[in-house]
């Protein structure tokens, strides 16, 4: 399995254990007001970054480029900005708002990379070669 992949999945599993967490905080405490980055923590660090692992799984060349650990470094350097901001962020601290934005966009500029990757010419090469 490439070395992104794999990086993919173990923060993946990292992020699943938080979720699930925050998942058991909030279930034990009868507080629920951070249902929404539960479900952000769960849903942009397990599920997608699980899904981010397997298409480097099913594309090694893509895998090998610095693309993809950019990809890697820019999501996950946006999910640690954000998330733990949204959580911390609807407990009461409205004062880490700004933070939660700045983590949305860096996200979403690694989610950017993502689609460069995915719509790079290589995937047609590789496709024609294998035809």
């Amino acid at each position: 399995m490439p070395n992104i992949s794999q990086l993919f999945f173990r923060s993946a599993v990292i992020w699943l254990l938080i979720g699930v967490s925050a998942g058991l905080q909030m279930g034990m405490s009868g507080n629920h007001t951070a249902i929404a980055a539960h479900a952000h923590i769960n849903l942009l660090g397990w599920v997608t970054s699980a899904i981010f692992g397997g298409y480097y799984a099913l594309n090694p060349l893509k895998a090998t480029k610095r693309l993809a650990f950019v990809h890697y470094g820019v999501y996950m350097l946006g999910l640690i900005v954000m998330l733990p901001s949204l959580y911390f962020m609807e407990r009461g601290n409205m004062q880490l708002e700004p933070l939660v934005g700045i983590g949305s966009i860096i996200t979403f500029l690694g989610i950017l990379i993502f689609a460069v990757v995915l719509f790079s010419r290589e995937s047609v090469a590789v496709h024609q070669a294998r035809a």
